[in-house]
């Protein structure tokens, strides 16, 4: 059996703003990220995955895993056109388009999502695929973003929406082909 512990990096000061990342932005945590990412508490002998951007990075290092492998597939989905804006601000500009684009990126089926940025199938593809890359047993752990998180709690148990705050540890388990959510917390 395989235990797997989904990390969402601990809050920056984009996450206190409430806006969409550009695909490049690279914020380093706030100093109150700081200390909640070392307040997790995750098995240390765990193979640790984590983004490559910056926040992942230092997240995983103050849970006391400097060693997370950087892994591209575990990378924040490029929102375009809807980048470095608040919800507020893409509803004053877009109307209910940003909604259509967002349910488009949430559907691993979706030819569609934010113009200049990646599609649902798309993004979901590299979720999928990454997730055949672990091995059957033993306990990994992965530090990535609300979307990567939000698309692999799809994937696996078929979940479609979840309070994911900043620091959240979703565990799930994987015997033979089927995987259960086992647990789901907030920040400590």
């Amino acid at each position: 059996m395989l235990t797997l512990h989904l990390v969402r990096h601990a809050p920056t000061a984009p996450n206190g703003e409430r806006r969409y990342p550009h695909a490049h932005e690279d914020a380093p945590l706030s100093p109150a990220g700081e200390a909640l990412a070392r307040t997790l508490h995750l098995p240390l002998a765990a193979l640790a995955f984590t983004s490559p951007a910056r926040r992942a990075r230092q997240t995983a290092a103050l849970a006391g895993f400097p060693g997370a492998l950087p892994t591209p597939a575990l990378a924040e989905a490029t929102f375009g056109v809807m980048a470095g804006h608040t919800w507020a601000q893409l509803e004053a500009a877009h109307g209910e388009a940003p909604r259509r684009w967002t349910d488009a990126l949430a559907d691993p089926h979706s030819p569609g999502g934010p113009p200049g940025g990646e599609t649902g199938a798309a993004f979901h593809a590299r979720l999928a695929a990454w997730l055949t890359t672990l091995p059957p047993a033993g306990e990994a752990v992965a530090f990535t973003h609300a979307g990567p998180l939000w698309g692999l709690l799809r994937l696996t148990v078929g979940l479609r929406a979840a309070a994911a705050p900043p620091g959240t540890v979703a565990t799930l388990q994987r015997s033979g082909g089927d995987w259960w959510l086992t647990r789901l917390l907030p920040p400590p």
